[in-house]
């Protein structure tokens, strides 16, 4: 009853007179008729002023939305002043809606509205309405414009954009710093009433949080939330219209808030002392263990960088920081010895690379532990005096000289005996040895230093006891020079003199070489062996000569060549010389000296072949030529050989195949009637197991009677054959045809039946049909054949 009361007060309030009036919008268009009401009122021009009565009387034009009732909505009236009642006028309404959401009733021009209207969607709808004289149909009253508004009611809840929003704020924030702005939204008329009009409160959430009514700020409403205790918050904010009044509609929406990370947590080690171990023998670098401080922050806000401070193994050890892990890593910086100290203290500090200035009063943002490391003793191989030997000795050292010592300790305290050997590997001529006790070095065999100037040796020093526990050291030997190799030609020379050569002329230019490396350098001196009357040397005294003439002309007819030997001497201790011997031909040249041509037995001297050579040369000539005349001679003795080849004589071969006959249905299988019948044979048919060489015209013999066995006709054509000049000097039998698919008797073939110790029967021939009947003919009388 109350809603249904409040529901009359407001329809008769919207639809009082002076309520409604303000709301009517039409436009008037102009009355062709004018109607004098009233007396006429004079103008100051001395002109009469008429009043023109409005035709159309309007009623009613607001309608509100969401109309619950099961009539049509009233809209207005429409009425004419000339309308007097009787139905000769008609309303026409036109514009938005017209005939469908709004009808007319054209004789009492009532307006109506067929079903709900939501201002959401539409607020006003224009209309036009015109009154026609119903007989005529001619307008009585020129067409009107007018609005029908449509009155909010509050029937749209505020709704959020989203339903559930993320948030954050920085943990430990001051009372009232801002987090997020959530908005309403609600689809009602803002300028009607208080429909539209959305207070924010806050519903869940509290005491930590708080909303701003009119804005929907959302702020921090208790001081110093620490994340480290709660991390995750719930806010439920709820928007209501009508101001926050009761009635008005409402919507929630949940905003989950998280506390971000600030560094107020310093670095913390869980244990005031941390032991490790470490074995002496771990190499430089090796990780002995790891300590990790604990900060209740997260991300960069956690990130600790490690150091050592202090202790009496600052030298030896290191501290890396890993970044992945925020763990410090302690390493090994130098070697460690397990004789010299077993335990060693460390003091590392764990403190924070990003501080919040904001936050210096929760300092110090660091924390310090003890590391005490234990050395561990392990076996550990000798250790060499030096970590490489160079020893320097004289190619010319006696077999069996020291060269040197290597020396190599057991570093335990054990103090185990050392053996000593060499690395075979790298002595691959056994020029060296070593004695295993004492680890001296000794010449096995002579040395020469022109072959090797270096020999790179690795010794290998190993615990008797404990035979694994080895170390290596490189040893290098240098060999020092000893002049024992004397200077020699550097190159070969093809040396010539000219016939008409004058004495003092230059002939060649000699040098020489020599293997040995004295310290002040090479020197050479060049001489005669012999007194000589053709031919000097003269030393240039850089190491060179040169060779001169002596006489005036020579004659390559008389002496075509000269053999010059020249002494070379080197100026080293002891002083080592050899004789070299210039070949000179004697040739004929120009007048600018240049060699036109020399005797046959000089040019032939330098040419390097020797007369073995020669014969080995017509060797292979001969030898070839003997290969060529043997292919020739069995090609013109090869004979065509025949298509059947058999290991045995070569008379009465038996050809062996596979394929069958295909019995009576093969009609190009053999038939027995040819050998009766050698007329049937074609003329030019020709054997197909030899190659054939000439073309014969077989020989015409009468024809055998039908009844003539088989076995006396091969015989009479055998024998027949033997005496024929013409024919080949062996026979065979080779004619056969593929039997077929469907043959009921199988193999009728009788190659094999001579392999069997008795004779064949075919009495089973009869058994097969009609169409062996011939076949049981022929061999079925096995005994009367044999005695025949």
């Amino acid at each position: 009853m109350t809603i249904d009361r409040f529901l009359l007060l407001f329809l008769l309030w919207v639809c009082l007179p002076h309520f409604c009036s303000p709301e009517i919008m039409f436009r008037r268009t102009p009355v062709p008729q004018q109607r004098i009401l009233g007396p006429r009122i004079p103008r100051s021009d001395g002109k009469i002023l008429h009043r023109q009565k409005r035709g159309w009387m309007w009623n009613q034009f607001f309608l509100l939305e969401e109309y619950t009732g099961s009539d049509y909505q009233y809209v207005g009236k429409l009425h004419s002043d000339q309308d007097k009642g009787d139905g000769s006028l008609k309303y026409i309404l036109s514009g938005d809606g017209a005939g469908t959401l709004f009808i007319i009733d054209e004789k009492t021009g009532d307006i109506h509205a067929t079903r709900r209207i939501d201002r959401e969607e539409k607020a006003f709808y224009t209309l036009r309405a015109q009154a026609i004289n119903r007989r005529t149909l001619r307008p009585v009253e020129p067409e009107s414009e007018f609005v029908i508004k449509i009155h909010d009611i509050n029937d749209n809840e505020p709704t959020f954009p989203e339903e559930i929003y993320t948030a954050s704020v920085p943990e430990m924030s001051v009372v009232g710093t801002s987090v997020v702005q959530v908005t309403a939204t609600d689809a009602d008329d803002p300028s009607y009433g208080n429909s539209a009009r959305v207070i924010y409160s806050i519903l869940q959430g509290q005491p930590y949080f708080s909303v701003e009514p009119e804005t929907g700020i959302i702020r921090t409403a208790l001081p110093n939330m620490n994340r480290e205790n709660r991390e995750q918050y719930q806010v439920v904010i709820q928007a209501k219209d009508m101001g926050g009044q009761m009635g008005g509609l409402s919507g929630t929406t949940t905003v989950n808030i998280t506390l971000t990370d600030v560094n107020d947590n310093p670095p913390r080690f869980p244990q005031n002392t941390i032991h490790l171990r470490v074995l002496e023998s771990s190499p430089v670098g090796t990780a002995v263990g790891s300590v990790k401080a604990t900060d209740a922050d997260t991300g960069k806000n956690a990130e600790v960088e490690y150091r050592i401070i202090d202790g009496d193994g600052t030298d030896m050890f290191d501290i890396i920081t890993e970044k992945d892990t925020q763990e410090g890593i302690i390493t090994v910086k130098k070697p460690l010895d397990y004789e010299s100290r077993r335990l060693y203290t460390l003091k590392v500090e764990a403190e924070n690379t990003h501080v919040d200035p904001r936050f210096y009063y929760l300092g110090p943002f660091k924390d310090t532990t003890i590391v005490k490391i234990s050395i561990e003793d392990v076996d550990e191989p000798p250790v060499f005096s030096r970590s490489s030997y160079l020893f320097e000795v004289h190619e010319d050292i006696e077999v069996g000289t020291i060269i040197g010592t290597v020396m190599a300790r057991d570093p335990d305290s054990t103090s185990s005996t050392i053996r000593f050997s060499l690395d075979r590997h790298t002595d691959l001529d056994r020029i060296f040895n070593i004695h295993s006790g004492n680890g001296s070095l000794y010449i096995s065999k002579p040395l020469d230093r022109e072959l090797s100037q270096w020999h790179n040796l690795t010794v290998i020093a190993a615990e008797i006891n404990n035979p694994k526990e080895m170390t290596r050291v490189a040893v290098f030997v240098r060999i020092l020079d000893v002049n024992d190799n004397a200077p020699q030609f550097a190159v070969f020379y093809d040396t010539f003199v000219c016939e008409n050569a004058r004495p003092g002329q230059l002939i060649q230019t000699i040098s020489a070489v020599d293997k040995d490396d004295p310290l002040g350098g090479q020197k050479f001196f060049f001489s005669l062996a012999a007194v000589n009357p053709n031919f000097t040397v003269q030393d240039n005294e850089d190491n060179t000569a040169r060779i001169l003439t002596r006489k005036n002309g020579f004659n390559r007819h008389e002496i075509s060549t000269y053999l010059l030997p020249v002494v070379i001497s080197d100026n080293d201790y002891p002083i080592q010389s050899s004789t070299g011997t210039l070949t000179i031909r004697v040739c004929a040249c120009d007048g600018q000296g240049n060699m036109q041509s020399c005797s046959a037995e000089a040019l032939l001297l330098p040419a390097g072949l020797s007369t073995g050579a020669l014969i080995a040369i017509l060797l292979c000539i001969i030898i070839l030529l003997v290969i060529v005349v043997l292919f020739a001679a069995l090609k013109r003795q090869r004979k065509k050989e025949p298509l059947i080849l058999s290991k045995e004589d070569i008379r009465d071969n038996i050809v062996s195949y596979n394929d069958e006959g295909g019995g009576e249905e093969d009609t190009q299988a053999f038939d027995i009637g040819t050998l009766r019948n050698p007329a049937a044979i074609e003329e030019k048919k020709l054997r197909r197991d030899i190659i054939p060489e000439t073309l014969f015209i077989p020989r015409r013999t009468p024809t055998a009677p039908d009844n003539t066995d088989v076995r006396d006709f091969i015989n009479e054509r055998l024998k027949e054959h033997d005496l024929d000049p013409t024919a080949p000097p062996y026979d065979s039998l080779a004619t056969y045809a593929y039997e077929g698919n469907d043959s009921v008797a199988e193999s009728l073939s009788s190659l094999e039946s001579g392999t069997t110790d008795g004779d064949q029967n075919y009495d089973f021939l009869r058994e097969w049909g009609p169409r062996f009947n011939k076949l049981a003919e022929m061999y079925g009388g096995g005994e009367s054949d044999k005695d025949s």
